[in-house]
């Protein structure tokens, strides 16, 4: 087989392959060409947003409290990373201010291992929009953008077409339906740096300047894009909104676990069989997730997960599999649910070489405002490429500690934090390792395997 076909089968497989539980955003997608309206609406696309603004079933439309209240009820919690409840941060939206309002979609996604939400914009990009719309509604906006990560064009220039269809069908724009109520919505095409995928680092580069973290607060809410009131939600948090309208935010709840509702979708990669987004219920046991990505690859043994994508601490293999997918029980483990980036690695990975290259990533994706993390980041990678090249000295694992300790909590935004992370994870649970690099000059993981 040509290898460029291949390797487009493989990007089919990313969420078409059929293996989703009670799939919410990815229902009834069963092919690359199900993204135009008509067909999103033949799955029951923009019913939510008429159930608002027209009424349905004998009920009058719904208030913009109303909106907020179903989101709330339904425990969404914002899928970005943070987990920060949805709901909650609509509420935040100052109702009565005067002057411009505006909404913004974060789909800037440059986690390592995180491949979900452009998943979500090339093949379903009218749940986006219509969730966006439905979010506007709720705060009063007229004003929205789509930051799309800079590095997928492709995927940009689609959500550009779906953006005219929903305009060109009255989804869109002025007097939308026929009501009072107005929304226009733009892509912005991103620059393809990691730190703009930090909300105020974001918001600055739409406004055109150097994509660098604010001070907060003031926070996003009052003092957002060109200084005005601002939300800022993931590209999956908006899309899990209009199935909470059309189902009820109870069932919403109830489709995952309390303080964790509704489905997550989960970027599963490394040395898993079938790689893929896998969308499953927010308590689904990581051991099922594993199962639906074909298990470990070639029958090797599970050694380490990071299951947030690569700012989240690892975990051992053999805690991993005693662990649900949710907030609550990951955190409890010592690490984030974060992106939902699982990053699954069998016994042939080193901990060190893992880092190494992990340090490397944040040190060069440091924006360099804050010096602990312009400083520390370049740090701990010449520390770490030491220890992995035979150079190691006894003094230079606590001396990682130590560096990592110092970045931690001590930067204007979490990429310090980020950086630090994984690398106390790694100390922690593969101490010996480390030692082994300094002592013998040899990786402890066997070559024949």
């Amino acid at each position: 087989m040509d290898r460029n076909l291949q390797i487009d089968a493989r990007v089919q497989e990313t969420c078409f392959h059929g293996r989703h539980i009670n799939p919410q955003i990815f229902a009834g997608l069963t092919s690359a060409d199900g993204w135009t309206l008509e067909q999103y609406e033949a799955r029951g696309g923009y019913q939510a947003l008429k159930r608002i603004l027209l009424g349905a079933d004998g009920k009058p439309p719904m208030t913009p409290e109303e909106v907020i209240a179903e989101v709330k009820a339904s425990g969404l919690r914002g899928r970005g990373g943070a987990g920060f409840p949805t709901g909650l941060k609509w509420s935040f939206m100052p109702r009565q201010f005067p002057g411009q309002k505006y909404l913004v979609c974060n789909s800037d996604e440059g986690e390592p291992g995180t491949f979900k939400d452009r998943d979500i914009l090339r093949y379903n990009p009218h749940i986006v929009i219509e969730g966006m719309t439905i979010a506007a509604y709720a705060m009063g906006i007229s004003a929205g953008y789509n930051y799309i990560h800079g590095e997928i064009f492709r995927v940009y220039e689609r959500f550009e077409e779906a953006l005219a269809q929903a305009r060109a069908a009255g989804y869109l724009g002025d007097r939308i339906l026929g009501t009072d109520f107005s929304f226009n919505l733009n892509a912005h095409h991103g620059f393809g740096a990691y730190i703009c995928g930090e909300e105020t680092a974001l918001l600055e580069s739409l406004e055109g300047k150097k994509g660098q973290p604010r001070f907060k607060p003031p926070f996003p809410a009052s003092f957002g894009l060109y200084g005005k009131p601002t939300t800022i939600n993931n590209t999956e948090t908006f899309s899990a909104v209009p199935w909470i309208i059309r189902n009820g935010g109870q069932a919403f709840l109830e489709a995952g676990k309390p303080n964790n509702g509704g489905t997550k979708i989960f970027s599963v990669g490394g040395d898993v069989e079938r790689p893929g987004n896998y969308e499953v219920p927010l308590g689904t046991p990581f051991a099922k997730l594993l199962e639906l990505a074909g298990g470990v690859r070639y029958g090797r043994k599970l050694k380490m997960v990071i299951p947030g994508g690569s700012s989240a601490p690892v975990i051992p293999g053999h805690m991993m599999m005693d662990l649900t997918m949710d907030y609550d029980a990951i955190a409890k483990a010592g690490s984030m649910l974060g992106s939902g980036a699982v990053i699954v690695m069998d016994e042939t990975r080193c901990p060190v070489r893992s880092l190494e290259r992990l340090s490397y990533f944040y040190s060069h994706e440091s924006c360099g405002q804050c010096t602990p993390c312009r400083e520390g980041t370049g740090w701990l990678y010449r520390l770490v490429h030491r220890i992995e090249h035979g150079q190691g000295r006894p003094e230079d694992i606590d001396e990682l500690d130590r560096v990592a300790g110092n970045i931690q909590g001590r930067t204007i935004c979490a990429l310090g934090d980020a950086a630090a992370m994984p690398v106390r994870g790694f100390i922690k649970h593969y101490r010996d390792e480390f030692v082994h690099h300094v002592e013998h000059k040899t990786c402890l993981v066997p070559t024949s395997l």
